[in-house]
């Protein structure tokens, strides 16, 4: 059995283990094209398994849920990494249980699950961040301690401080299943994050590739078609005269000036000391 064959057979047992315990059975008829690996039916809808030029995808309801790189060069590791996610997402979606509610608010906030985007939620700063720390595990002391000192996650602070730093160093590695697992994270995010989130990703955090024409190429191989042009906007933008020179403000802010205060005219004057309406002149 070929390594790819054996990485399929790996996926889809436990995809099937997964859909089974969700109530679903694989459909007895007759697959309707040959990039369909299985069609699974349930009591709420129907979840069709693609695989087609190396990618994985779960849909349902002609919706993506999920979708993964699976080839012969793929680690196990990473296939669960991606695999884990992806039976999260059904579950998320499928599960007749109520999601559980979070009773310690001192574990930090709750993070954004795929099933609250299809719904229309969006991706936020909290979320990157916690998706990051599953590729970099180094980064969760830092994570924690942003949530201790503040209360609330400061996405800006801690990818300034820490994680663009930490992406920037994987870019500069190029190890492929490290690539793999972080532009899938950062791409999924990208493309259904708040504003905020997407400045973080792009500016933030890919900014400060500071517009290195070797790095760049090295991210469009794995950029999606919707996070790759602003990237590589940012960092024209920020490689220019006004790019630096903004960067620079950004940096080193002009220290605070009090507003002037207005000398009061007579009305006030006379007021302020009790004396009533100044006459008129």
């Amino acid at each position: 059995m070929s390594n790819l064959n054996h990485n399929l057979d790996f996926v889809i047992n436990e995809l099937e283990s997964a859909l089974a315990a969700l109530g679903f059975e694989k459909s007895s008829e007759a697959a309707a094209s040959e990039d369909i690996v299985g069609i699974y039916e349930g009591e709420k809808g129907e979840v069709s398994v693609l695989y087609k030029e190396g990618k994985l995808t779960i849909e349902s309801a002609a919706k993506k849920l999920s979708a993964f790189l699976v080839d012969e060069a793929s680690e196990e590791d990473d296939i669960k990494f991606f695999l884990d996610d992806a039976i999260q997402t059904l579950n998320d979606k499928f599960s007749k249980k109520a999601p559980a509610v979070k009773k310690n608010a001192s574990k930090g906030p709750q993070t954004v699950s795929k099933a609250a985007v299809k719904n229309g939620s969006f991706y936020d700063a909290n979320t990157l961040a916690s998706k990051l720390c599953l590729v970099f595990p180094d980064l969760r002391p830092a994570y924690k301690e942003n949530l201790s000192k503040y209360g609330e996650f400061m996405g800006e602070e801690f990818f300034l401080d820490y994680g663009a730093e930490k992406v920037i160093s994987a870019i500069k590695e190029n190890n492929p299943q490290t690539m793999k697992k972080m532009f899938q994270i950062l791409n999924e995010i990208y493309e259904d994050g708040t504003n905020d989130t997407q400045s973080l990703i792009a500016v933030t955090i890919l900014g400060q590739l500071n517009n290195d024409k070797i790095l760049l190429a090295r991210c469009v191989d794995y950029m999606s078609e919707t996070m790759a042009p602003p990237v590589i906007e940012v960092n024209r933008y920020l490689a220019s005269v006004a790019g630096k020179k903004a960067q620079k403000n950004l940096k080193n802010p002009p220290a605070y000036k009090p507003k002037k205060q207005k000398k009061p005219g007579m009305f006030a004057q006379a007021m302020a000391q009790g004396g009533g309406v100044p006459p008129t002149m």
